[in-house]
C-alpha cells in the first residue's frame, strides 16, 4: 500500500538492541494507521548508508524520521544533517549512564540541524509526535488523533470517578 506523498514514517535503529523501543513506536503507528518502515543503520558503522537514507528520505515519501539510538547517539544528528525531513530522536537507556549520554547527544545539536527529542526510551511518544507532524497535512489523521485524545481523557475521568467513589464519603 502506498500512502500519501511524504506521509510515511521511518524508524531507524542504531542497532538491533533498540528493537524493544521501536516496538513501542510501531504499536502507536499501527493504532493510528500510519505507514512505516523499520531499518537498522549505524551512524558509526554504516555512515554512508545513513547519509544515503537521509538524502533520499523525502523522495521515498517519508514525512518524518524516528531515530532510536543509545550511548553516543549520533544517529539522529547524522540523519538531520543530511535531510530537511523532521527527525525525532529517541535516546536509549544504557547500563553505563542510564541514557543520559544518549539524551545529551540527541538534544545538543548545532543551530540549523534540529532534532526533536523525546524521553529516554520514549518510543511511543516519538510515534505520537510523528503523528502530529504528519497530521498537519492530513485531516483524517488529525481526526484520529482528536479521537485518541478524547478517549484518553475519558479514561482519566473514569479513573477519577472510581477513585472518588472508593475513597470519598
Amino acid at each position: 500500500m502506498r500512502g500519501q506523498p511524504n506521509m510515511k514514517t521511518a524508524i531507524i535503529l542504531g542497532s538491533n538492541s533498540d528493537i524493544k523501543i521501536a516496538d513501542k513506536a510501531i504499536e502507536v503507528l499501527k493504532r493510528l494507521g500510519i505507514e512505516f518502515e523499520v531499518s537498522v543503520i549505524s551512524a558509526h558503522r554504516t555512515p554512508e548508508k545513513a547519509r544515503e537514507f537521509a538524502l533520499s528520505a523525502r523522495e521515498n515519501d517519508f514525512g518524518v524520521i524516528i531515530a532510536i539510538a543509545g550511548k553516543a547517539a549520533a544517529l539522529s544528528g547524522v540523519l538531520a544533517a543530511h535531510t530537511r525531513v523532521p527527525v525525532i530522536g529517541v535516546p536509549v537507556k544504557s547500563d553505563d549512564l542510564g541514557g543520559l549520554d544518549a539524551l545529551l547527544s540527541t538534544v545538543q545539536m548545532p543551530p540549523g540541524v534540529p532534532v526533536a527529542c523525546v524521553a529516554i526510551d520514549g518510543g511511543a511518544n516519538a510515534a505520537w509526535l510523528a503523528a502530529r507532524i504528519l497530521a498537519l497535512n492530513d485531516e483524517e489523521l488529525a481526526r484520529r488523533l482528536e479521537a485518541e485524545a478524547a478517549e484518553m481523557a475519558r479514561k482519566v475521568e473514569q479513573i477519577n470517578h472510581d477513585i472518588r467513589e472508593q475513597y470519598n464519603q
